[in-house]
């Protein structure tokens, strides 16, 4: 499920890795082409699945290794969105997801202008960063599968 955004983030990203300090291996280079515009939030196993047809002698370490470099320079996110493997998104602008819960997919929810207030309940001191919301359900594919439960 890939997606061509305005602007080219596969050379954004690769840019800013090779900033870094991270040599721009033809493997990495592969990795990044194949996530910066895919909406799908795959795994490190989906990524490594997809390429190593094309990149046999590509290792699984690099694929996580190249996913691990791009999250601590913030251009992808490493989410636990679901029970199962960590997922990995480029979209890096704040938003929200929603999940199914029976086939796993994730899909981007743009998030609606709101208040900024938080939860009373939150810790003296506790400084907000980020607030995300996660909606569990069906997705569309599922429903019709099951004749629009």
């Amino acid at each position: 499920m890939r997606m061509r955004p305005e602007g080219d983030r596969a050379d954004l990203m690769l840019a800013r890795l090779g900033e870094s300090g991270l040599k721009l291996t033809p493997q990495r280079i592969a990795i990044v082409r194949e996530l910066a515009d895919d909406s799908s939030h795959p795994t490190a196993q989906e990524l490594f699945d997809r390429l190593a047809p094309a990149m046999p002698t590509m290792s699984f370490a690099t694929v996580y290794n190249t996913l691990d470099a791009l999250a601590r320079c913030n251009l992808i996110e490493a989410r636990a969105l679901a029970p199962g493997a960590t997922r990995f998104d480029p979209n890096v602008e704040p938003h929200h997801h929603a999940v199914c819960d029976r086939c796993g997919c994730v899909a981007d929810v743009a998030p609606r202008p709101r208040s900024t207030s938080v939860d009373a309940s939150l810790p003296d001191g506790f400084a907000v960063r980020a607030v995300e919301q996660i909606f569990r359900g069906t997705c569309q594919r599922c429903r019709d599968a099951d004749g629009g439960d």
